[in-house]
């Protein structure tokens, strides 16, 4: 949650050198979200390879499980938010197993039973999954209801939610029943392998924009920005249900 800024929300500065960094990072999001909206959508090439392949294929579905996590920015942007504010490493490894352990389970479990939700529907959950955890940071759940949310259980939650993300389109695709559950569990590993990776890139970043003097002077900004992109993606989504 955002400690107390100096001089309140209004108080935020957009100069200096921690600023700077602090423009990187939004507009490189940003970017991800101009790019292509359809969060778990798969590139065209490697929807034709799952497709297409039969058999146990391990290496190659876990590299395309590694590839979706380190360019899935609706996942960044969830694991941004949910360790912008923790400091320690046993907290980090805590929440980041949490949502890997819900992320890992609907998506297996999905594929394998064949249950899928509506990709437009559910990409709009994860959008609000990203507001949640944005307006989470800065208070507002305190500030107006009074309490705290469990902040371990919603991670969780969430992790469920965007798991079958990834189930839904990959049963969208008809994946091969021959060799299904290794090449799952192999995309699996894969996509645990992006997350450290991606986990990896974010915490370099945060924690050298931690030791600016800017760093709590644009924390509001930049989990205002976050709530923003996460509207963004709802919006979107909810729109190509009803068009589409």
């Amino acid at each position: 949650m955002l400690p107390s800024l100096p001089g309140g929300c209004c108080g935020v500065s957009f100069t200096g050198p921690g600023s700077r960094l602090f423009w990187i990072f939004l507009t490189l999001g940003l970017l991800g979200l101009s790019t292509d909206v359809l969060a778990h959508a798969v590139a065209q090439g490697d929807k034709g390879y799952i497709q297409e392949t039969t058999g146990i294929n391990l290496i190659a579905f876990i590299y395309l499980g590694a590839k979706h996590m380190v360019t899935g920015y609706d996942h960044l942007l969830f694991l941004l938010g949910v360790i912008f504010f923790l400091y320690r490493m046993q907290h980090i490894a805590i929440y980041v197993s949490l949502f890997a352990l819900g992320h890992s389970t609907t998506m297996l479990l999905g594929v394998y039973f064949n249950v899928g939700i509506n990709s437009y529907i559910i990409d709009a959950i994860i959008g609000l999954s990203i507001v949640y955890k944005a307006l989470d940071n800065i208070g507002a759940y305190q500030r107006w209801f009074g309490f705290q949310p469990n902040t371990k259980a919603a991670t969780l939650i969430f992790g469920f939610f965007h798991g079958f993300g990834l189930s839904t389109k990959i049963i969208e695709y008809d994946i091969s029943p021959d060799g299904l559950i290794p090449n799952l569990l192999a995309f699996n590993v894969g996509v645990e392998i992006g997350q450290l990776i991606a986990l990896a890139m974010i915490l370099i970043v945060i924690n050298f924009w931690r030791k600016t003097n800017g760093f709590f002077r644009h924390a509001y900004t930049a989990n205002v920005a976050m709530m923003s992109a996460g509207f963004l993606l709802f919006g979107y989504q909810l729109t190509g249900y009803f068009v589409a």
